[in-house]
């Protein structure tokens, strides 16, 4: 219990606060009844914040806090409090208010304040006195009285506990403040929300309220999971083990040696970094030319759209209350993604392997809204027969889903591409030349490049890159008119593939810097030049 109450009790008091759903007024301390309410407030069943007792205030038959009030005697403090503390652990789950010692009119007086509980539907016995033969009953708050829920009342408070999934629950150790207005403009402005252009002027509350990554009453709001996770720079401080850890194992997982990177922050970001650190270090195309046609046949060891759509599925679909990261383990010869815990008993492993998959119980619906808005997910139960069909269309082997009868953790497999040449990604590539034997009358040239995997808006700027450009001669090219959207989706994924460079490095804020294309970048669009399909995309971008 802390003394720490998010009211001012004499402003309270003097307004002659009537008691109501969220204010009850007791002249002495009586056990039974103040338990009973305290589990009231806690099922909170209007959603309205939880309530107050405030023990110590007699009130007339209006309701009205009568002055001066009878108050508690200093001596019995200490015995209240300790009697208090018993009796909160019968309430099933046990439920504790925040409790304050405070004095009013030379009057000492005992507050507590009982927020909406995480854990709801709470019941309480009829009578904590009673010494046996104790019946627990569920209450709730109805105008100023509390009263036993039956009926339809019970059966709604009961459907309350699967109707509030964690994502979407309150952080009670987290304050409003621990959310970070610049992170929610950021975001309203990547997804083209309306809200964007009034977001500025509004509180980070207000504006917390609007996005509903907050609630609560109006003095003690609380912000929800998904806003701390999504709108927090650190939300491992709240949800220990949010990070997606990168191992490679050059020699395979039975080796010595391994190489691991860790991605912390925001839920968003960590995803987009995550999947961009795997996409230019591991991997790699396969360039295969044959003998008897123009067109040559490219695959990759992985395809950068399976990848994607699995990582962003574990980010979507694991708990956060389990104290797990997400894993990626990256060999020669499979890239492994590894979540806790696994899918839903009502989904099949046999309906993964072949694609039909009809759940709509998902554990995290408020995450997947924001993936969604950021066009990192559909959320209709199509990521795993897209990662079938990425993999089909890149020739590579089908991929395996696996869990246990315990639906412990959640592993999807994607084997490497058979005709892609195994190398170490952290070594610099030679362009090693194969010739292997498809059949004994063709043969068939196998060239592996340094042909880096872009996504569509990147391949859009390099098609449309003539000689040396200016910022605004890009963009106007291009066609945009939100110039932060072309700096964080073209531009700055542009120079961390090293495909542009700056013409002055070393003064990146000169007036006179211009952007041009690299060896790399030259690379990339020699080998799709003439590609259908790579002009596609990169219209579909737009």
């Amino acid at each position: 219990m802390s003394n720490k109450l998010p009211i001012n009790l004499n402003d309270l008091l003097r307004q002659r606060t009537v008691e109501g759903e969220r204010i009850e007024y007791k002249a002495g301390w009586n056990p039974d009844a103040v338990i009973r309410t305290l589990c009231a407030f806690a099922n909170d069943f209007e959603n309205l914040g939880g309530g107050y007792v405030v023990i110590g205030q007699d009130c007339d038959a209006n309701g009205q806090p009568v002055f001066p009030p009878l108050g508690l005697p200093e001596q019995q403090l200490d015995k209240i409090q300790r009697e208090l503390l018993a009796h909160c652990q019968l309430i099933q789950p046990p439920y504790f208010p925040v409790l304050s010692v405070e004095e009013f009119e030379e009057r000492k007086l005992l507050v507590l304040w009982a927020p909406g509980g995480q854990n709801r539907p709470y019941k309480a016995p009829e009578a904590v006195t009673a010494r046996r033969n104790k019946v627990w009953r569920y209450y709730v708050r109805r105008y100023s009285s509390t009263v036993e829920a039956k009926g339809e009342v019970e059966q709604e408070l009961l459907s309350l506990a699967a109707k509030v999934p964690f994502d979407d629950r309150y952080n009670q150790s987290a304050r409003i403040e621990d959310l970070s207005k610049p992170l929610m403009l950021e975001f309203l402005q990547d997804v083209g929300s309306a809200l964007a252009a009034h977001a500025p002027g509004l509180s980070l509350e207000a504006l917390a309220r609007q996005m509903n990554v907050a609630g609560g009453s109006t003095e003690a709001p609380w912000p929800k999971n998904v806003g701390l996770l999504f709108f927090n720079e650190a939300p491992e401080r709240f949800f220990p083990g949010v990070q997606i850890d990168v191992v490679w194992f050059p020699e395979g997982a039975g080796g010595n040696r391994f190489e691991e990177k860790t991605f912390k922050g925001p839920l968003a970001r960590m995803t987009r970094e995550a999947l961009g650190y795997i996409q230019r270090n591991y991997l790699r195309e396969t360039v295969i030319k044959h003998p008897d046609r123009a067109e040559a046949t490219r695959v990759w060891n992985f395809p950068y759209a399976a990848i994607e759509e699995a990582l962003v599925n574990a980010v979507y679909h694991r708990s956060y209350e389990e104290r797990e990261p997400i894993e990626v383990r990256i060999s020669n010869e499979e890239l492994v993604i590894l979540s806790f815990p696994g899918p839903d008993r009502s989904i099949r492993l046999e309906d993964f392997q072949a694609g039909r998959l009809v759940s709509r119980r998902y554990r995290n619906r408020r995450i997947g809204e924001f993936l969604k808005e950021l066009d990192m997910t559909e959320g209709r139960s199509t990521g795993v027969p897209k990662i079938l069909k990425e993999m089909a269309v890149n020739g590579s082997p089908a991929p395996l889903f696996e869990t246990d009868d315990e639906r412990i953790a959640f592993v999807v497999r994607l084997p490497k591409h058979p005709q892609a040449i195994a190398s170490d990604a952290n070594t610099p590539q030679v362009t090693p030349q194969v010739t292997p034997q498809v059949t004994p009358q063709v043969t068939q040239q196998v060239t592996q490049q340094v042909t880096p995997q872009v996504t569509p808006q990147v391949g859009m700027l390099l098609s449309h890159m003539n000689g040396e450009m200016t910022r605004q001669d890009i963009q106007d090219a291009l066609d945009l008119f939100d110039r932060e959207n072309f700096r964080k989706s073209y531009l700055l994924p542009a120079l961390e593939q090293c495909v542009i460079e700056m013409t002055f490095p070393d003064k990146p804020n000169s007036r006179s810097q211009r952007y041009r294309l690299t060896a790399l970048g030259q690379r990339w669009l020699d080998a799709h030049s003439g590609s259908k399909a790579g002009r596609k995309n990169a219209g579909d971008a737009s």
